[in-house]
């Protein structure tokens, strides 16, 4: 007996349908409906999967000879997962939609805190009544003001979701329907969240405009300062569609474990997280260092340019962790 008239007959056993055993396995039904018409054969993990479901060996489900069921060897306890139902997923989502409004206002808010040190800094270098002191007094304070509400918002959403924690960081299991309910809403989220993208491409894209038009127009620096305060309003736009459509995408891959929230990928989440808090601290550092120390200039409108290039470093950061952690799961 093939592999997938064995599949039929202990699904047929069990009183499944196709669907509900492609929920077991967190798989669709087309796959299932390949694996038994022997279009296609499951990967080592799903066999493993099957044998503890169904109570049978794998060695039965993978050799043609073996007629008789064999009862799957005794496996070391494995630790017992939580599991997710509908309603707690139905919050979850509906917790993180009502948060996407609030986290792209946050991250706003970052991006356009240093606008106003940059543009006072700028102004007191061409006009008496902006003295120095007050442009970076009142700088730093609207930077300060602005970086505390957002963290404050940043706070709020989190301690709203803070007992779906687990869902980054450890691998469960959903009840039936959960799945399916999920891969719904995405599809029908998905035409809003390429718009969305593609708004915020186009924004990013313009942001570099005025730094364009201050060359060829061979401005002076009060022009490109304003410049770079317009590339910083039109990145905080575009962080706002980007954010609000990549929190809600990501609770629904966090609960369908895919994408950047796959069960390999948790066991790397800690190491990143604990390299992320190491790196700005150290960026924090290097800021107050320049910035205070003993052969700084206690202007911070000079040494704002350490936290743009470690945005752009940051991301570099992760992309190699990301490409170690893909390294060693080849091998």
């Amino acid at each position: 007996m093939i592999f997938a008239d064995k599949l039929i007959a202990l699904r047929k056993k069990a009183g499944w349908s196709q669907e509900e055993l492609a929920q077991q396995l967190n798989v669709s039904r087309q796959s299932v409906s390949k694996w038994e018409g022997a279009q296609s054969v499951p990967d080592l993990d799903k066999i493993v999967q099957l044998s503890r479901i169904f109570g049978v060996s794998t060695d039965y489900l993978l050799k043609d000879e073996l007629e008789e069921q064999e009862p799957a060897p005794s496996l070391p306890e494995q630790p017992q997962r939580r599991r997710v139902s509908m309603e707690e997923a139905s919050r979850y989502l509906e917790l993180r939609r009502a948060a996407a409004p609030r986290l792209a206002l946050a991250t706003f808010l970052c991006v356009i805190s240093p606008i106003a040190l940059i543009l006072l800094g700028g102004l007191s270098e061409y006009t008496a009544r902006v003295t120095e002191n007050a442009a970076a007094g009142i700088g730093m304070s609207a930077l300060i003001v602005l970086v505390a509400a957002a963290v404050g918002i940043f706070l709020s959403s989190g301690a709203q979701v803070r007992e779906f924690a687990f869902l980054e960081t450890e691998p469960f299991e959903t009840e039936y329907g959960v799945s399916g309910m999920v891969r719904q809403r995405r599809q029908d989220f998905q035409p809003t969240a390429n718009r969305l993208n593609m708004i915020g491409t186009i924004l990013c894209i313009m942001s570099v405009l005025p730094l364009f038009l201050a060359m060829c127009l061979s401005g002076s620096d009060l022009m490109y300062i304003g410049a770079v305060c317009l590339l910083l309003g039109f990145v905080a736009l575009a962080c706002i569609v980007f954010v609000y459509a990549g929190t809600q995408t990501a609770a629904m891959e966090k609960l369908l474990e895919e994408g950047d929230y796959t069960r390999q990928r948790k066991s790397k989440s800690r190491l990143i997280g604990t390299v992320s808090v190491c790196y700005w601290l150290i960026v924090t550092a290097i800021f107050m260092f320049y910035t205070f120390g003993p052969y700084g200039n206690a202007q911070a409108k000079y040494s704002w340019f350490i936290w743009a290039i470690a945005g752009i470093l940051y991301g570099a950061v992760m992309a190699v962790l990301r490409l170690v952690g893909q390294g060693e799961k080849k091998k």
